[in-house]
């Protein structure tokens, strides 16, 4: 309706379907993501239950082993677990050792021997750092000397070396000579 000559107001446009603010679209936040350990940050191989290695294991993985090895086992700078059902008879030189099952054989670790509350040990140990949980099984003796620590190389001194530290003899020979008895 006009009056004397106005002309009409527009009228509102009314939009048939409610608009809605544009927003840039944000992606929802990522679901929490659980610590899961790759195979690559620790490499595991492990000897099964059936399994009987005799000889000598030498490697750059942590080993589990849940069967039998007789020999020696030589893994400077990694973990060895035995586990329960494990039966080793051998020299072992390791970061470190857990024993759940059975170790017939000298241990040679760098940071730590463990015998778990399952396992039983004969030989000796030599380790900066050693457990013997409750229950647990255990026949020779105990170096803990960190000097006396094995150092990294693969291959042990002679006893007729000069620079052979007698300390770190693996003979069960005493590590004093004829004139240390006068």
């Amino acid at each position: 309706m006009t009056w004397l000559g106005q002309k009409p107001e527009p009228q509102p446009i009314r939009p048939t379907q409610p608009t809605t603010a544009v927003h840039p679209q944000v992606p929802p936040p990522p679901p929490p993501v659980a610590r899961v350990e790759t195979i690559e940050a620790r490499r595991v191989a492990s000897i099964g239950k059936s399994l009987h290695v005799k000889g000598e294991v030498r490697g750059n993985e942590d080993l589990a082993i849940e069967g039998k090895v007789e020999g020696t086992i030589d893994l400077n700078g990694h973990h060895v677990t035995i586990a329960q059902t494990g039966k080793v008879s051998a020299e072992i030189r390791a970061k470190s050792v857990v024993v759940g099952g059975l170790v017939e054989g000298d241990i040679l670790a760098a940071e730590k021997v463990e015998v778990g509350a399952t396992g039983t040990m004969v030989g000796d140990i030599r380790a900066p750092r050693v457990v013997l949980l409750d229950g647990s099984r255990f026949k020779g003796s105990i170096d803990m000397d960190a000097r006396s620590a094995p150092r990294p190389a693969l291959v042990a001194p002679t006893a007729s070396s000069p620079t052979a530290n007698p300390g770190l003899s693996f003979d069960q020979t005493p590590a004093y000579s004829d004139a240390t008895k006068r």
